[in-house]
């Protein structure tokens, strides 16, 4: 319930409060503020760090790990454009591949069949679909562990 007893105050449920001039709302608590502010924006990044990970629990500090990935994301950066030349980009990317070495059986085995794939693919001068699609799943398995370096 709601009356007006004075210009100046507002009774709500029998307790007087200063009454509030227009546009002007009471401060808030700078305390309660940030802390609402954490917990929204932990519960907004809680998906965008969940998707930032790979998965796997190998994926996620170990520096041999992401050596590795840095040097297939090299690798695969060299050669010729893939769009222009595939049978060539793909010829650039065999000995790369091949000569990265990890102690990451996981990401070891991911290098391989991509190498492989690329093989597959200069060997049948790109003339051969299921190569083609060996190299996208291949791909694939290298970005589960080393996000982007296959893209």
């Amino acid at each position: 319930m709601r009356r007006q007893t004075d210009p100046g105050r507002v009774t709500l449920a029998g307790h007087e409060q200063p009454a509030v001039a227009p546009g002007r709302e009471p401060r808030r608590n700078p305390i309660r503020y940030a802390a609402g502010l954490v917990l929204a924006l932990s519960l907004a990044a809680a998906p965008l760090l969940a998707a930032c990970g790979s998965g796997t629990a190998h994926a996620s500090g170990s520096a041999a790990v992401s050596s590795a990935c840095a040097q297939v994301s090299a690798a695969l950066s060299d050669g010729p454009d893939p769009g222009a030349d595939p049978v060539g980009y793909a010829e650039a990317q065999i000995k790369p591949l091949r000569a990265i070495t990890t102690s990451d059986s996981s990401l070891r085995s991911a290098i391989g069949a991509l190498a492989t794939a690329y093989a597959d693919v200069f060997s049948s001068n790109d003339k051969n679909a299921a190569a083609t699609k060996a190299v996208t799943t291949a791909s694939k398995k290298v970005n589960a562990i080393c996000p982007g370096a296959a893209s």
